[in-house]
């Protein structure tokens, strides 16, 4: 790891960790992170995401790089929507839209990667993503649907919820294959864990004490692990 993404990624835990440790309570939020904090940690990972994705231009893993930081851009912008930072509304569409785009990229960055380095066993790969979309899946009905009156957005979210339990099947089916990814996989299954969490107090009114630092303490190392897995597929085997 060059330089520059060693400091990139101390700079984003200390605005993440920091704002925590070091942040009061937050008006109208049930949690201490300043917003500046949280959305300047997440721009840190879009620097990073594209210094990756230059320092792999010319790689073989060149396509996985810049489809991962085109994901975290993406991310950043659905933080900005969901931040009402925007001038657009409803902002929670316009976030699940940005965060779903940004999905796309990086299953796309998966599954282009593991086609390239001969990571794409049928058994390995189609396993996890099952496993994972029955996880998505019951996960949206137990947090979302149950015991709501279901509108456009709880139905939205099932799309997205299995849009992000892909993400989590295909990183996992990469790491059975590769202990590499082991990582990668770790931060695709917090991501879907903050958002069910985000879910459940969005959708059902739950909450406990410090949920929206909480939050970000699983979303930010999540997208963390994915934006720095671009090392593992610069050294996977061809």
């Amino acid at each position: 790891m060059s330089p520059i993404l060693l400091s990139l990624v101390i700079i984003w835990a200390g605005l993440l960790f920091g704002g925590f440790v070091f942040g009061k309570p937050q008006p109208g939020r049930q949690g201490h992170m300043p917003m500046w904090t949280r959305l300047a940690s997440s721009l840190t990972l879009v620097v990073a995401g594209w210094v990756w994705a230059a320092a792999a231009w010319n790689n073989a893993a060149g396509s996985f790089a810049r489809l991962i930081a085109v994901g975290m851009t993406f991310g950043f912008l659905g933080d900005l929507f969901m931040a009402k930072l925007l001038p657009v509304s409803p902002h929670m569409l316009w976030g699940i839209s940005a965060f779903g785009l940004g999905h796309v990229a990086y299953i796309a960055a998966l599954l282009g990667l593991g086609d390239a380095r001969g990571l794409n066993a049928a058994g390995p790969r189609l396993a996890a993503w099952l496993a994972w979309l029955i996880i998505g899946a019951s996960a949206w009905y137990l947090v979302v649907f149950r015991g709501q009156r279901p509108t456009v957005l709880h139905w939205a979210a099932l799309p997205y919820a299995l849009l992000l339990a892909s993400t989590a099947g295909f990183a996992a089916g990469l790491a059975l294959q590769h202990g590499a990814f082991l990582p990668l996989a770790v931060g695709a299954a917090l991501f879907l864990i903050s958002d069910l969490i985000l879910a459940a107090r969005l959708f059902a009114g739950r909450a406990f004490p410090l949920i929206d630092d909480i939050i970000w303490l699983t979303y930010g190392p999540g997208q963390m692990l994915i934006v720095y897995s671009i090392g593992a597929g610069l050294g996977a085997p061809r």
